[in-house]
């Protein structure tokens, strides 16, 4: 059994490596930065944008431990308690999706890629009239700078 799971991790590597594209909704953009680099600079963006790093995972770190050797990959959840604030008054729903994901990747030649789902994307689906729809869009606002200021 243990040499089947082997198995199949081994063809599944290859696919975990793939680089990012843009799909609806997301915004990708690749830089020459490595990992690394580009996840400490992504986290310096947030603060400098008055934003707050209110999560991070990623399996790179445990997979290593577990002796397995996959891309750098982060999930970063970024948000503010005065939009959280704000959207509670708004759509009790549209919570569930704070905070906003920020995805830090690495490239198979060694650079890295930042990538998030846009917060307008995101907020879409919930009702909460004109005002969340400009809350979204200001956020977005946010999102590209911190993302312009992380990869330049």
């Amino acid at each position: 059994m243990r040499f089947l799971i082997l198995f199949l991790i081994s063809f599944a590597m290859p696919v975990m490596a793939d680089d990012l594209t843009a799909q609806d909704g997301w915004a990708v953009q690749t830089t020459d930065k490595p990992y690394v680099q580009l996840l400490g600079d992504t986290k310096a963006a947030v603060k400098a944008n008055k934003m707050g790093v209110v999560t991070e995972a990623g399996p790179t770190g445990t997979a290593k431990k577990r002796g397995i050797t996959i891309p750098g990959n982060r999930v970063i959840g970024v948000f503010n308690n005065v939009f959280a604030v704000d959207m509670l008054k708004l759509s009790t729903a549209a919570m569930i999706e704070a905070p906003i994901r920020m995805y830090v990747t690495e490239n198979d030649d060694g650079t890295a890629t930042l990538s998030y789902k846009t917060p307008s994307h995101v907020l879409a689906p919930y009702d909460g009239g004109e005002e969340l729809k400009t809350m979204a869009a200001e956020l977005d606002t946010i999102f590209a700078k911190i993302a312009a200021d992380a990869i330049k």
